[in-house]
């Protein structure tokens, strides 16, 4: 009795856990491909797994922040699936590699393909430059079922709360590269202790060198005497 108590707890909380999963990871969600750093490029892949068993999805709309502007995007060729960008006007311009950005992209939408049930699918998208101030960035997407549902990924998570229903998709960005806190200059402490060790390898080359001038002098050394002895024995036996 007590053995089958055990069981059915434990297959409860396995089923609990695979429930609890499914929920945590069944969301539009975004990763890059490598890092994403502050101030650079990178290719963002949005996921899109389709929730509903008896529709399939056939529209992917992502909203790119505008309070975060980016002036390059551009989305991936995806077999069957026909990609549109949406842009806006700036109220201040600004200046990317010496020239002057009067509008950034503020929305893609995919359409024309089919998620299936069971399936998901990747929607690859080039962008930069990444905020050079900001720690995240949000992408508010909306999925589009044939049956006519609508899904809003659009919530933003509040610090100690737990996970919104319809979470909205969230980039993690990573430190800017030649970043200080990531050894682009070296200290004083780093350098002193280079040049400490450049004397040690010096010393060590100096003494390595003597050692070896040593060897090749007592070679020598015994080869003149090799040479001296045989030429003692040769003179001896013209004399005999």
């Amino acid at each position: 009795m007590k053995t089958s108590r055990v069981s059915f707890a434990a297959a409860l909380a396995a089923g609990t856990v695979l429930v609890l999963s499914g929920t945590a990871f069944a969301h539009v969600g975004v990763q890059p491909v490598g890092e994403a750093a502050k101030g650079g490029y990178a290719t963002l892949n949005f996921k899109v797994p389709n929730e509903r068993d008896n529709a399939s999805t056939t529209q992917v709309e992502v909203n790119f922040p505008v309070d975060q502007p980016l002036t390059s995007v551009m989305p991936q060729d995806i077999p069957g699936w026909t990609s549109s960008v949406e842009k806006t006007k700036l109220d201040k311009p600004l200046t990317v590699h010496g020239k002057q950005v009067n509008e950034v992209v503020t929305k893609v939408t995919w359409t024309g393909g089919k998620i299936e049930a069971g399936k998901f699918q990747q929607f690859p998208v080039s962008v930069g430059k990444l905020p050079e101030n900001a720690e995240q960035m949000v992408f508010k997407s909306i999925q589009t079922y044939d049956n006519g549902e609508v899904v809003r990924w659009i919530e933003e998570a509040k610090e100690g709360a737990a996970e919104p229903q319809s979470p909205a998709p969230v980039l993690k960005l990573t430190a800017a590269k030649g970043d200080a806190h990531h050894g682009a200059a070296k200290t004083d402490e780093a350098k002193n202790t280079e040049k400490d060790a450049g004397h040690g390898h010096d010393e060590a080359a100096a003494e390595h060198g003597s050692d070896t001038t040593a060897r090749v002098l007592g070679i020598a050394g015994i080869v003149i005497g090799l040479g001296g002895v045989a030429f003692g024995v040769a003179s001896r036996r013209r004399s005999a």
